[in-house]
């Protein structure tokens, strides 16, 4: 396996993860480099979202989940008993599958963050709030109803919100798990967009199963079957050039 010769943001390594008799990822090593974006790729079941939440430990929160091996940001183990999860999970902004906005406005979803995390001055609320749907090119959509429930929005306006309320706890880290597999193409390609710019600030780590969109969007690729990490490298090397035959077959079609 390739050597990653840049810096790296996450480092995992030997990671195990079982949930009850079933183990999900075995034995995995791999390193996320610092603002670029990551695509994780395999078929279903294959231990992709599992690894996504394991960087941040949303899998904790599963029943009967058991664990081993290291995740290292930046120089803490992420695993460690003493390690602060409340920061660990503010570092790293979580986009899911499919938009979760919290049952009160727009601009409260988009201060839920920063408030749980001390921040009560009026004013400085109202400028994280504008930037950070700046970020999400929301601003202009919104800005005359942050009053109105974020519910009355559409499902891409909705994941855009999401995107915004992740940024605004400053994360350097956006762990995305299918962020557009329930929006329709226009809403798609609006979210692609942002991940690709947001690029330049976070690092953005993405959980896909559309290799057209890995090939749009990644920098480096994780390509994992049956819960072992087959593939890792450049987008360019591991979509168009693989090395393992089972990545062959699986960019060819032949499995899915």
């Amino acid at each position: 396996m390739m050597k990653d010769p840049l810096k790296p943001i996450l480092s995992v390594q030997n990671l195990n993860v079982s949930y009850g008799e079933q183990q999900a990822l075995k034995n995995v090593t791999v390193n996320i480099p610092e603002k670029r974006i990551t695509a994780i790729i395999g078929p279903s079941g294959c231990g992709k979202s599992t690894l996504l939440k394991s960087m941040n430990r949303l899998i904790d929160l599963t029943e009967g989940v058991k664990y081993s091996g290291k995740i290292f940001y930046h120089d803490t183990d992420i695993f460690d008993a003493k390690t602060d999860v409340t920061y660990i999970r503010k570092k790293m902004g979580l986009l899911a599958q499919k938009p979760c906005p919290l049952p009160m406005s727009i601009y409260d979803n988009v201060a839920y963050g920063p408030r749980i995390h001390g921040q009560e001055n009026k004013k400085e609320l109202d400028q994280i709030v504008e930037r950070c749907l700046r970020s999400a090119s929301l601003w202009d959509e919104v800005k005359d109803r942050l009053k109105a429930p974020a519910s009355k929005l559409s499902l891409g306006q909705q994941q855009r919100l999401c995107l915004a309320r992740a940024l605004a706890v400053d994360p350097e880290i956006l762990l995305c798990d299918e962020p557009t597999s329930a929006l329709d193409p226009i809403s798609a390609q609006s979210v692609e967009e942002l991940l690709h710019e947001l690029r330049k600030d976070y690092t953005v780590v993405i959980v896909t199963h559309i290799l057209r969109q890995a090939m749009r969007l990644a920098d480096y690729v994780v390509f994992l079957y049956l819960g072992e990490l087959i593939e890792y490298g450049p987008v360019e090397k591991i979509l168009k050039n693989p090395e393992n035959a089972t990545t062959q077959a699986y960019i060819k079609g032949i499995f899915s």
